[in-house]
């Protein structure tokens, strides 16, 4: 059993996983890449990859007890806990930065979530939550251990899709950190019940220019994360100032010899147009952030021509042309 729920009955899932990993006919080639492939998490019930880790959190934690949960979110986690709390059964309390597109805000509701908006960023989200206080479970990113055990199925779906091989680099757009912590984990354990080797994927944390507090750690050589001030981007996913698990996301960094990249804010908008122009998929801002850091990337040396390279799309861009 590679996964925590016990009890068939605590499965809330609504068929969450197994998202293509599409090899890219023309966007590759636009790169100078002679193998890139985008791991498709928009397909997904709620559009994005945060289902993966809030069907496992809340599955896990409504098996040991709770009866309810709590989480500040920039959007897509948001909808996630609205849905698999709708599917348990079980009261959620949503906090949101104001300025979160309104189709997010309207979709909580209607799953029967309760929201509340707050002016800032997520962490500043986080503090009110904590300061109105509620008997509920606190989903925040990487405060409870479950979230990363569902984003390290991302980890078991590429081997599997690559035929137990992997890819030489993986671009992982960063906010909270959580799927590039879950992949890490996810490769270790394949290791261990033997279906991969020691090889692993050099893994790149990639972040907007206007909140780049893991790319500033990185190019200090620092092993913790200090807080970025007045952090803007309209990627609303990555703007996490100050992540909690700063420590294991340098650790994968620095162990799988990766690294992390800035993106201009200006360059967000025109590769979501450019994306769905040469291969038809629908990126959200923070995917558009991975796919112009792998560019940035290339352009620098740090990925050769000849690599292998899988991206992380991590959700639709629909709901912000709602917007």
């Amino acid at each position: 059993m590679v996964l925590p729920v016990i009890s068939p009955s605590f499965v809330f899932s609504l068929g969450e996983g197994w998202t293509p990993l599409v090899l890219t006919r023309r966007l590759g080639t636009h790169y100078g890449l002679r193998m890139l492939r985008v791991k498709d998490e928009s397909r997904n019930p709620t559009l994005s990859f945060k289902d993966r880790g809030l069907c496992v959190a809340i599955s896990k934690h409504a098996e040991l007890g709770s009866t309810a949960f709590a989480i500040p979110s920039a959007g897509n986690a948001a909808v996630s806990t609205s849905t698999y709390s709708a599917v348990g059964g079980i009261p959620a309390y949503i906090f949101m930065p104001e300025d979160t597109p309104r189709p997010f805000f309207e979709d909580c509701q209607m799953y029967g979530a309760i929201t509340t908006s707050n002016p800032g960023s997520i962490s500043d989200s986080a503090a009110a939550m904590r300061e109105k206080g509620g008997k509920w479970t606190d989903l925040s990113t990487t405060k409870e251990p479950y979230r990363i055990e569902g984003k390290k199925t991302l980890a078991f779906e590429i081997a599997e899709q690559m035929g137990w091989s992997l890819p030489d680099a993986i671009v992982c757009p960063t906010g909270g950190g959580t799927a590039l912590i879950g992949i890490w984990k996810g490769l270790d354990e394949l290791e261990a019940v033997g279906l991969i080797g020691r090889q692993r994927p050099r893994m790149y944390a990639a972040q907007s220019g206007g909140c780049a507090p893991v790319v500033r750690a990185f190019e200090t050589g620092a092993d913790t994360i200090e807080p970025w001030l007045n952090g803007e981007t309209k990627a609303f996913g990555l703007r996490v100032p100050s992540p909690f698990a700063g420590r294991l996301i340098m650790h994968a960094l620095y162990r799988s010899s990766g690294g992390a990249v800035a993106v201009a804010e200006h360059e967000i908008a025109s590769t979501m147009s450019l994306i769905a122009k040469l291969e038809g998929l629908d990126v959200c801002p923070e995917a558009a952030v991975g796919f112009a850091g792998l560019s940035n990337l290339i352009e620098s040396g740090q990925v050769d021509y000849d690599e292998e390279v899988v991206v992380l799309n991590t959700g639709s861009g629909v709901k912000y042309r709602q917007a």
